[in-house]
C-alpha cells in the first residue's frame, strides 16, 4: 500500500512542477540566465531556492547511504532524477524502490 502512494507521489512530483516549467519555457524559451534571475529575484524566492538546494543535498546523502546499506542498485538514478526533474519526483521514486527492496529482504 505504501509503495503505491510513493509511486503516485512520484507521478505528481513529475507532472506538477513540469506543468509550470513548460509554461515558463513556452513563454520565455530556454534561457538559463533568465531562469536563475527569476529563481533569485527576491528574498522569498531565494529562501525557497536555498531551502530546496539544501534539501536536495541532504536527500542525496540519505539516498546514497540508504541504497548502499540495503544493496540497492543504480542509486545514481535518483541523483539524476533530482537534477533533471526535481526532488519532488526523485525522493518518492527512491522511497518506492526502497520499499520494494525492504520487501525482498
Amino acid at each position: 500500500m505504501k509503495k503505491n502512494i510513493y509511486l503516485t507521489l512520484t507521478g505528481m512530483g513529475l507532472a506538477a512542477p513540469y506543468w509550470f516549467f513548460i509554461k515558463f519555457l513556452s513563454a520565455n524559451g530556454f534561457d538559463p540566465a533568465l531562469i536563475l534571475q527569476n529563481l533569485f529575484a527576491n528574498q522569498i524566492t531565494t529562501f525557497f531556492a536555498l531551502d530546496l538546494v539544501i534539501s536536495i543535498l541532504v536527500s542525496w546523502f540519505f539516498m546514497i547511504h540508504e541504497a548502499r546499506r540495503l544493496g540497492m542498485k543504480n542509486w545514481w538514478l535518483y541523483i539524476v532524477a533530482s537534477l533533471t526533474i526535481g526532488l519532488s519526483c526523485a525522493l518518492p521514486l527512491f522511497l518506492y524502490f526502497r520499499e520494494r527492496q525492504l520487501e525482498r529482504q
